[in-house]
């Protein structure tokens, strides 16, 4: 297995998104719940944007600490970091050019704690969607990003992410935390049969929604990194657990004022061997008024199906089970 593959799945990471379509309309009238199926679709939609849109973010400040050396403790990642270059703040501060295409990246490692600055300013690799706002992650001097234990803070800063398909956008503000449990590096992967295991969470994310709603989250969630056969693949669970409920990545208010929970109840695994896109996995959402299952890695049947061809879709299907015995099902694509 070639050391340059594992760099090209470091790289690869920072490029996963889900960009869900679902635009089908209804005809329901249960607009003041939440429950109608078009409100259905919206709180799925949240859901899953803001899920993702985190993750990127951790990617994206995985990314930038494997590409600062002082920060990760080990050698720059071949591949991540090139064209680095002094912006007048001494030899340690570093403008680091990456593949993240709609950020710059500047690191800073005299400061104590280190700092780690990302402004967002305009479209993905994709060309789905665009971020602006600012990410500043801090890590303690002496503290190395691969050592087990090892903990980042995230502040997240009026990160706005606009779907250009519809303009459909949210806004996330926050302080999450970052936690290398197991210790290690994405180009020690190889090396490492148990992979290396992030946890990411956050207590007081706020997320504003296209309709002006302000609402408060809350995060939880574990993703292990693996590499084998030059395949990388991240699976993502549940951490939170809430009475007998096990496995909940996400916790608050949505759009329309009910309280939920997202839980993971089979592990949402992204492989590289199909451009990182998410193969597998299953959440359900609970609210008070019922609880919708979403099943990821599908064909257009509903059925289990394998890494689509280039330019085809997987498709997703959802499941909405209400508390009057009233059920809706969807199949749409990502």
């Amino acid at each position: 297995m070639k050391t340059k593959s594992i760099y090209r799945f470091a790289v690869i990471i920072i490029l996963a998104g889900l960009t869900f379509t679902a635009c089908k309309k209804s005809n329901s009238s249960d607009t003041t719940t939440g429950t109608s199926n078009t409100d259905l679709q919206a709180q799925s939609n949240d859901q899953t944007t803001v899920s993702d849109a985190t993750d990127d973010v951790a990617n994206d400040v995985n990314t930038s600490l494997s590409a600062t050396g002082s920060a990760t403790g080990s050698s720059i990642a071949p591949g991540i970091r090139y064209g680095v270059t002094t912006d007048g703040g001494g030899p340690d501060t570093l403008k680091v050019s990456q593949t993240i295409c709609d950020a710059t990246v500047i690191a800073d490692t005299i400061s104590n704690p280190h700092t780690i600055t990302i402004t967002y300013n305009g479209s993905n690799c994709g060309g789905t969607r665009t971020r602006t706002g600012v990410v500043v992650a801090s890590i303690p001097a002496g503290t190395h990003w691969k050592d087990a234990g090892a903990v980042v803070t995230v502040s997240i800063q009026n990160l706005k992410i606009t779907r250009l398909s519809d303009k459909k956008s949210v806004t996330i503000n926050g302080t999450h935390t970052y936690t290398n449990v197991s210790g290690g590096s994405l180009g020690s992967l190889p090396n490492l049969p148990n992979g290396i295991t992030h946890t990411i969470t956050s207590s007081n994310m706020s997320v504003v929604f296209d309709n002006g709603a302000t609402r408060m989250w809350s995060v939880a969630r574990q993703r292990l990194y693996k590499y084998a056969n030059g395949v990388g693949t991240i699976t993502t669970t549940g951490t939170h657990t809430d009475g007998s409920t096990t496995g909940i990545s996400e916790w608050g208010t949505n759009r329309f004022g009910n309280s939920f929970e997202t839980v993971i109840t089979q592990p949402l695994v992204l492989s590289s061997g199909c451009l990182l896109r998410l193969i597998s996995g299953q959440v359900v959402l609970n609210n008070a008024q019922g609880s919708t299952t979403i099943t990821f890695g599908l064909d257009a049947n509903g059925a289990a199906t394998g890494c689509p061809l280039a330019g085809a879709y997987f498709y997703f299907k959802l499941v909405w089970a209400g508390n009057g015995g009233k059920t809706y099902t969807f199949i749409l694509p990502y």
